[in-house]
């Protein structure tokens, strides 16, 4: 009977020990569960927290069912919960058009770019340079492309180099194509063996106007 008594014992206090370290247990785990709680919860900020993020991307743009552009960039953000969406590429772009035999005809680089898929606009930054259907080579610093309105244009310095002449000028605005543009605040056309501005060479009207036209203008559109 001693015996009994003393097992019944044991397992009691036993029974009793072990309920009381599981409510332990459970108060500090809710405890832990409100302290991380606290911690992780941030302030999601959509205008300046990307969405997705890619690198070394390598990218082919169909146009009515034909790859007609091929875009690489070193870093591609997209913002895609900002009020207004959009695409950044921090450490620049280059993009090239194909022909329909796929050899490139035209390019455009920029060491950093925008686009806003909504509005259809691109905006480039720093060293932007264009190499047009004609052969024709663009630079400037600033410059914009909206898709929806078929242009291109900027307020910056813009500098033309053609195959015998080089043109400058503040302001710019062409066709999507850049076949057809306007210089406005037009600083001269210089011969292209000789890039120095020199005033027994500077020739203000420009001899192409079917290409060119020079133009003046107090502002240009700007976003």
């Amino acid at each position: 009977m001693t015996e009994t008594r003393f097992l019944s014992k044991t397992d009691k206090y036993g029974i009793t020990t072990t309920f009381g370290v599981v409510v332990m247990l459970l108060l500090f785990m809710a405890s832990c569960g409100k302290d991380n709680k606290e911690v992780v919860e941030v302030t999601f900020d959509p205008e300046n927290t990307y969405t997705m993020k890619a690198t070394d991307v390598t990218s082919l743009i169909s146009d009515s069912g034909i790859t007609r552009y091929r875009l690489n960039a070193k870093e591609w953000l997209v913002f895609g919960k900002a009020e207004d969406p959009y695409w950044y590429f921090p450490e620049g772009i280059y993009v090239e058009k194909f022909d329909t035999l796929f050899q490139t005809e035209a390019s455009i680089k920029a060491d950093t770019a925008y686009h806003w898929d909504k509005k259809g606009l691109w905006k480039l930054i720093g060293n932007v340079e264009v190499e047009s259907l004609q052969g024709e080579n663009f630079q400037t610093s600033l410059l914009y492309w909206d898709q929806k309105e078929e242009k291109i244009y900027s307020d910056q310095y813009i500098r033309i180099e053609q195959e015998d002449k080089i043109i400058t000028g503040i302001g710019f605005e062409s066709n999507q194509d850049m076949t057809k543009y306007k210089i406005f605040n037009s600083q001269g056309t210089f011969p292209v063996n000789n890039t120095t501005p020199d005033s027994s060479r500077v020739n203000t009207a420009v001899a192409d106007t079917t290409v060119v036209e020079v133009a003046k203008a107090d502002s240009i559109k700007n976003d």
